[in-house]
């Protein structure tokens, strides 16, 4: 386990959501993304979270919602990393991962592609 403080876990978040392509990004409506230390009771050891309305569930009903939430949750990433390097693919991952949800590609798809 390696102890990175949260100013500079939210520094490699950001870093994260830079390095996703222009083309994505700026197709992210309606989402926010929040860091947290610790993931819910019920899942200790979870990474991310996407809560929301995926795009492929949005239809012509779909406005006046509350905005879509990203999770990075810091205490577990960091939980499994041992250098700050380790940190920074985890959490590359866990940001694609869960932005890839807001697109509504499931877990297994992201298994294949290697986001899981």
């Amino acid at each position: 386990m390696i102890d990175v403080d949260p100013d500079r876990f939210e520094e490699l978040v950001t870093a994260a959501l830079a390095d996703v392509p222009t083309e994505l990004s700026d197709l992210l409506d309606n989402v926010v993304l929040f860091i947290e230390d610790d993931a819910p009771p019920h899942d200790p050891h979870l990474l991310g979270l996407y809560d929301g309305i995926p795009l492929t569930e949005r239809d012509s009903t779909y406005a006046g919602v509350v905005p879509d939430r990203i999770f990075v949750y810091r205490n577990p990433t960091l939980a499994i990393c041992e250098t700050e390097e380790d940190v920074v693919e985890e959490v590359r991952i866990t940001v694609v991962h869960e932005i890839a949800h807001f697109f509504g590609i499931d877990d297994a798809r992201l298994h294949e592609l290697g986001y899981a």
